[in-house]
């Protein structure tokens, strides 16, 4: 599948994009010797993968930490064109001069308004490269089967994933957690991460999870899997950690993450409702799936620990 090219504005000096065409971007690599006895002295390493542009907005406070505290890199691979997302993009008509509600409209110019809105969303937390897949985004839905055997090409997707991961040589990867009531595409999406992840060497495979506010509709969120999917199995159903966005930070600790989270919100212009998400999700959890194997989850409960704002004086 081919993708076009993307103007995009400047990010702020420092942030590095890599736009792929089909190609993969040159990341360094190493022998599978090197990645084990390195990956935990090395500054961490995450792949956030996503159906679409905003889908990254559940990581924020993570992400934010691993590349400010801990001078990490994060890069990011969107699955989708974005394209399906108009239908509210009402407040958003007159910012772009175009009828974004008009799904003819919508098919031909949003992807590329949301790419910028993405990658302005990933200046505010250190996101460094794009991966852009650029499959249909055909629109709202909760069948992941559909998805994955008429809409996308998922031959081609989990082939890209691979090569990514592979030249990455990431330590985790984030995705938003497939429960049943979520969209078809964010299930999708994280799925196709966890086949290309196990389909890597045990000693190079990234830990791969399922994130998600702790919360969903006033109810504590528990999730075993995904029923068809066995990849996605969590065995207890409960998150193995979590990111608190309400730690303070800044002069007297009057600041705190989900200020950087609303920032990253306030970029999607295109997408009204995504807006009425800000100031919600004050825990961000994140699920362990069983495929990732026992060896990964002290590594992963100590990058936790590492993302925790030190307290005042140290």
């Amino acid at each position: 599948m081919r993708t076009a090219p993307l103007v995009a504005r400047p990010l702020p000096t420092g942030a590095r994009i890599a736009v792929l065409l089909g190609t993969a971007v040159a990341l360094s690599t190493g022998s599978s010797e090197s990645v084990a006895q390195t990956r935990d002295a090395r500054p961490p390493t995450a792949l956030i993968v996503t159906a679409h542009p905003d889908d990254d907005a559940a990581f924020s406070g993570a992400v934010y930490q691993i590349t400010h505290q801990l001078r990490g890199a994060v890069d990011l691979a969107l699955v989708t064109d974005g394209s399906g997302g108009f239908r509210y993009a009402t407040l958003a008509e007159p910012m772009y001069g175009l009828e974004l509600t008009n799904e003819t409209v919508a098919r031909q110019y949003l992807p590329a308004i949301r790419k910028r809105e993405l990658m302005a969303g990933g200046a505010i937390v250190g996101i460094r490269n794009y991966f852009f897949l650029d499959q249909l985004d055909h629109g709202y839905a909760l069948d992941a089967d559909t998805v994955l055997h008429a809409v996308w090409d998922t031959a081609f997707v989990r082939r890209r994933l691979v090569d990514i991961l592979t030249r990455g040589e990431y330590d985790v990867v984030f995705g938003l957690l497939p429960f049943p009531e979520t969209h078809a595409h964010h299930k999708a999406a994280t799925i196709m991460a966890l086949y290309a992840a196990s389909s890597l060497p045990a000693d190079r495979r990234p830990a791969v999870l399922g994130g998600f506010p702790c919360a969903f509709d006033g109810r504590t969120l528990t999730f075993e899997g995904l029923p068809g999917y066995p990849v996605t199995t969590v065995t207890g159903g409960r998150p193995l950690t979590r990111f608190d966005r309400t730690q303070p930070l800044g002069y007297n600790g009057r600041l705190d993450f989900r200020i950087i989270a609303n920032w990253v919100i306030a970029e999607h212009k295109s997408q009204g409702t995504m807006q009425l998400l800000m100031n919600r999700g004050d825990v961000e959890c994140y699920w362990y799936f069983d495929a990732n194997g026992p060896a990964g989850r002290d590594r992963i409960t100590d990058l936790f620990e590492r993302l925790r704002v030190p307290p005042a004086g140290q």
